[in-house]
């Protein structure tokens, strides 16, 4: 079922000294919000524990992206993305998170933890912005959801095979 979010085009900022962290359990529902992250998104912990982190999810954030973060942390390995997120009443702010999986004593993956961090302007501008338009773009021309994540993955794909490198090596190298 595909919902429309409303969005407003109004970006919102947070500071160089801020972290937005949160968890969530192995399904993505939110477990813990700290008061920055309630803040952006414009959410009460009583809203948002329980609920899904995608509850954030900004509709011009494309897809492949989320399934590339949700593939990488699920093999229990960390992921680096840029990731446009979506306020309550439709504002956006703009991040750059490290997703990593939380693990018991036994080597479980138990849940996953996010801290995001304020992104660097000119990667977003000049590389990140241009990049989500055009994988967005991919996914929209396609008849139906499965075919458009397939197309904007594989365009994805091309990217970094062009620059010769993988995924994690090309945000570090933004």
């Amino acid at each position: 079922m595909t919902r429309e979010l409303q969005t407003t085009g109004v970006e919102r900022r947070f500071g160089d000294d801020e972290i937005i962290v949160s968890k969530t359990d192995l399904k993505g529902r939110l477990t813990y919000c700290n008061d920055v992250f309630l803040r952006l998104a414009d959410y009460t912990e009583s809203e948002c524990l329980g609920q899904p982190h995608s509850m954030i999810r900004h509709p011009e954030m494309p897809r492949c992206i989320f399934k590339l973060l949700w593939d990488t942390i699920a093999d229990g390995k960390e992921i680096f993305a840029y990731v446009k997120n979506r306020s309550k009443n439709g504002d956006h702010y703009w991040v750059l998170a490290h997703v990593t999986p939380s693990i018991d004593a036994a080597g479980r993956i138990t849940g996953y933890h996010s801290n995001r961090r304020v992104p660097d302007r000119r990667i977003l501008e000049d590389t990140i912005m241009p990049l989500y338009k055009d994988l967005l773009e991919e996914e929209r021309r396609s008849p139906d959801r499965k075919t458009g994540l397939e197309a904007s993955t594989g365009k994805l794909l091309g990217v970094l095979s062009d620059r010769g490198l993988p995924y994690d090596e090309f945000i570090a190298t933004l």
